[in-house]
């Protein structure tokens, strides 16, 4: 004889089946459809254990990142089958430099910059502490601080045909990583020291802090785009830095605001920023930094990062 009854718990609504002397508990409600391929406990709170089958979404407060792992300490899994990466964002010709900008670059020297270097519409003279030396081809110049070209808007052809095209790549990065549809809004009211973030789209209508150590952890698809409605502070000595294979080129960081990187800060990934970039005395930066206003850098060291 089969018998039912139906109770509750934290809301969620449950049916006793009673087959003689057996009894099953099995759960019901709106936030979990009861799978067979669901390895949680009756009453899922989505704890560590808890793999994330395609019939858990988590509960309708958890809000703890793109990959569903249950409770608010867990921001997902980069192998969590239940969420696919975002695309990376095309840099197109704006990939070729370390650091782009429109309106100059101004170097407190010695720094160290390991990748191309280049500003337009501004000319060569927008960019100061360099000591440049201009090639006998007129289409760049070196400096002892720069391994690699820099190139400026009044070089010799093709130079600045090249940098029109490499500045509006640039634009039109930012307007895609712009318009990516969150997966995450307003996490931690902007403030990530100390956290551990999962591939994913984040996006504030305020400003970044960064105060302490951040860590990104995925593996070398995993993608991030973090949009920032203000500014991006990442404070004295605080690193960003990246685990598990993620790789600072699937990195985007999209910036309408100021970026400041504090003394000796560390930093990974593609700046995208609206206005300007300041790097201050030995901060550290490895991807690209592609500002649509000014760069300026204090006894820094920036890497460009693998395409």
């Amino acid at each position: 004889m089969i018998t039912t009854s139906t109770v509750s718990k934290a809301g969620a609504a449950f049916v006793l089946l009673s087959l003689g002397s057996a009894c099953t508990l099995v759960e019901g409600g709106a936030g979990d459809g009861g799978y067979a391929s669901d390895t949680a406990s009756p009453v899922d709170a989505g704890a560590p254990p808890d793999t994330g089958s395609p019939a858990d979404t988590g509960s309708p407060a958890d809000g703890a990142g793109p990959l569903d792992a249950g409770d608010a300490s867990d921001t997902g899994s980069s192998t969590d089958a239940a969420y696919a990466s975002p695309l990376a964002v095309d840099l197109g010709n704006a990939g070729g430099f370390a650091i782009l900008t429109k309106t100059g670059i101004t170097d407190a020297p010695t720094s160290s910059i390991t990748g191309n270097v280049g500003v337009s519409p501004g000319p060569a003279t927008y960019m100061t502490g360099f000591a440049l030396i201009l090639d006998p081809t007129n289409v760049f110049s070196t400096s002892t601080q720069v391994t690699g070209k820099v190139f400026a808007s009044d070089y010799a052809s093709p130079t600045p045909s090249n940098l029109t095209v490499a500045i509006g790549d640039m634009q039109t990065a930012f307007a895609d990583a712009a318009g990516r549809t969150p997966d995450v809004v307003e996490l931690a009211a902007g403030n990530l020291g100390g956290m551990t973030l999962s591939r994913g789209v984040y996006k504030w209508s305020t400003g970044v802090l960064i105060p302490a150590n951040l860590t990104l952890a995925g593996s070398g698809t995993d993608v991030w785009v973090f949009q920032i409605a203000q500014g991006l502070t990442v404070g004295t000595a605080a690193s960003v830095s990246l685990t598990g294979g993620a790789v600072p080129k699937n990195v985007f960081w999209e910036v309408s605001g100021a970026v400041d990187l504090g003394t000796s800060a560390h930093f990974e990934g593609v700046i995208l920023a609206k206005t300007a970039v300041a790097l201050h005395t030995g901060a550290s930066f490895k991807g690209r930094l592609l500002a649509q206003t000014a760069v300026t850098i204090e006894s820094s060291t920036i890497v460009q990062s693998a395409p």
